[in-house]
Order: structure tokens, then sequence, then C-alpha cells
């Protein structure tokens, strides 16, 4: 059976007449490699601007509902052609991931976790209603892209090269609708180190209940591009007030969620007494973050406090910080591993979190112990070699 599709896509990606197509998927054994001919100069890294420098080759492959899936091409990076209808470009009928390849102290590249990308990347396709595809065969194409474009990959422990699936509905309709056309392609940028200086930088947040980043039955469990386009205003909102991200509450009781495009974490001393990392629970409203799973896995294989996922609202951490209970505070995602958390602004009162006096302790040993298996400093099979 075809891992994330034929047991599966019955919740929305494929189904009945068309399941026959999906089941087929692409092969990386077909896979056509036509790779560029002239090179770009490859860029100093500690000078890269997030997202914004690209790499030579891109991986493409096409779908429609009449020919399945064609086959995968690697080939020199070159603009898309659309339909100006395109489903995608109307009604945002598309997804992306994040995921980064390393090069270690032993000269070896790697990919961190990789399968769980591809594993949210099928259920953000069938939450848009875009086809399913073969995970294994998937990663199996990108892993070969970053072969291609292994010198594209920094030499360096402070950077990476960044890997940007994408699936988009092509569907030539304004008609509101399962696409009957898509395309999935991968691109590749090199990125520096995400703090500037080397060191930790903790952030200010701002936390309003008059913004939401996502509510129950809706996406916020996906990686779509709906749900990061509509934080902008927000943000922009905090930038103003003197914050670097907003902090993302939900509900009546303001249940704190995500910290800008990161999953949150709280290390405290919690109403009991105990010493507790918590992070707020996958109930759908939250996106299941590769580094919030990282974290949780390490923390309980470690075993030294308590480890939770429940919800966590501003009275809670409000009342935690005035009984001085609160240790570090900090976000955690693919772009930074953890970012530690130093101040945030609700209701007009700048709460101080004491992140920074703490250590901070907890935020940089999983800082640590994630970048040592990244960069081969540690065994561990979390690690898949791309060469």
């Amino acid at each position: 059976m075809i891992k994330g599709c034929q047991s599966e896509c019955t919740a929305g990606g494929c189904s009945g007449e068309t399941a026959k197509h999906m089941t087929e998927s692409f092969k990386a054994s077909d896979l056509i490699i036509t790779p560029a001919t002239t090179f770009k100069e490859k860029p100093d890294p500690s000078g890269l601007v997030f997202g914004t420098v690209f790499t030579d080759n891109m991986l493409t492959i096409e779908w429609s509902l009449a020919s399945g899936w064609e086959k995968p091409y690697i080939k020199p990076l070159e603009n898309l052609s659309l339909h100006p209808a395109s489903s995608s470009l109307h009604y945002a009928v598309e997804l992306f991931e994040g995921m980064k390849a390393y090069r270690g102290v032993d000269g070896k590249i790697r990919l961190f976790r990789p399968t769980l990308n591809m594993d949210r990347m099928a259920r953000s396709a069938r939450r848009a209603t875009l086809p399913c595809f073969d995970q294994n065969e998937l990663l199996e194409c990108i892993r070969k892209l970053v072969e291609v474009e292994k010198e594209w990959v920094p030499y360096s422990t402070a950077a990476s090269l960044y890997i940007r699936p994408t699936l988009i509905g092509t569907e030539p309709s304004l008609g509101v609708k399962k696409p009957t056309r898509a395309l999935l392609y991968v691109i590749l940028s090199p990125v520096g180190p995400y703090f500037a200086s080397g060191s930790f930088n903790p952030i200010s947040l701002w936390a309003d209940p008059k913004y939401v980043r996502a509510w129950k039955g809706g996406t916020g469990d996906c990686k779509l591009g709906g749900n990061y386009g509509s934080s902008i205003y927000a943000q922009q909102e905090a930038l103003e007030l003197g914050c670097q991200q907003v902090l993302w509450l939900y509900g009546e009781d303001h249940q704190i969620t995500e910290v800008g495009t990161m999953n949150l974490f709280l290390y405290w001393i919690n109403e009991d007494g105990e010493n507790e990392l918590a992070t707020p629970p996958l109930d759908g409203i939250i996106l299941p973050g590769v580094t919030r799973q990282s974290i949780l896995d390490l923390a309980r294989n470690w075993g030294e406090f308590k480890v939770s996922e429940r919800y966590i609202t501003m009275s809670d951490l409000t009342a935690a910080l005035e009984e001085n209970r609160v240790k570090e505070m900090f976000g955690a995602g693919t772009a930074c591993i953890v970012c530690p958390i130093s101040k945030i602004l609700y209701k007009g009162k700048h709460l101080h979190i004491p992140t920074m006096e703490n250590g901070p302790q907890l935020t940089t040993r999983f800082l640590n112990k994630l970048s040592d298996i990244q960069y081969g400093r540690e065994d561990s099979d979390w690690a898949m070699l791309v060469s």
C-alpha cells in the first residue's frame, strides 16, 4: 500500500473514480534529470536574507484528473506558467512544507526527520482537496534534488539549505471546487543563522485577542498558505507597537496557542508545584511542528520533569509570573530551532518573562541537542543521510 494515499484519501484528497490515478503516484525511479548548465555564484551564508536566494535547479511534478501524476523532473529553476484563473491564485488552493538539509561536521549532508514533513504535507493535501502522493517517493525525489544541488548546502554549522515543497491547484476555472489539475514543485534556498549575532536574542510578543490565527474546524493544523498570508496584518501591528512577533490567543479565556509562525513552550512550576514543560495540545488549531515533536520526544526521554500537552491561558501565565513560577518561555520551529521570549505586551502592560535570567538553561539544551543531531555531531535515527 502506498503510504499516505490508498487508505487515507477518502478524507478529501482523492476518492472514487480518481483513486486509481492517485494510488499510482509518481515514482522516484522515473525521475528525469536535466540540470542547469550555467551556475549562479554561491552566496556567503552569513549575509543571507531568508528565502531570497535560490539554487540552480528545481523539482516539478504535474498532476491531472485525466492522467494522474506525470513523471517527476529536476530541471533549471524557472518561472511558472499558470492560467490566470488558476485556483491557487484565487482561492488559495495550495500548501507548502518547510525543511532543511544540513552539512555535518563530517562533510555529510543530512535531512532532519523528513518523514514527519511528508506526513504533514499529505494531511495538508487532503484538507486542501489536492491529490495524494506516495510520501516515500516524494522524499526520494527531494533527496535526489538535494544531491544534485549539494554544493549549495552551506559549508557551515551556522547555516543550512532550506527546502520548500509546494503543491498548488492549477485548475483553470473560477469555480470554487476541487481542482482537476495541480502542480507539485520543490525549490531550495540557502539560509544563514536565524540570529544574526550568532547568539540568542530573545523576542518580544504582542498578545491581543482581536486577531485569531486559527479556530476549531479550520485549517490551523495544516500548512496552508492562507494561514500565513492572513497573519501579516497582525504582525505589522505588533511591529508598530514595538514587538517582534504576535502571541496568538484563542477563545474567551485567552488560551495561548502559537507565537508568530512557531509552536510555543512554557517551562514553569505548575499549579501543583511540579517542574513542567508545557505546550498547547494538537486540538486542530495548532500546527504539529517537527521541532515541537522533537522537543517533546527529547524531554520525555530525559524524564527529568513533567512534560504536558495542555491548555495554558494568559491568566495562568500572569498568575505564575506574579508568583515567580515561570522559568523559561520559547518558540520552536524549523527556522530557529528555539527562540527565547523575554517580554509580552498584553492589555497595555509589559509582562517580563525571565527566560534569559534562567540561562536560558533548558532552551539552550534543546538548541544544542537538536543542532548536534542536525550537523552530525551526534548519531541519531532522526537524521537521514543524503550523501
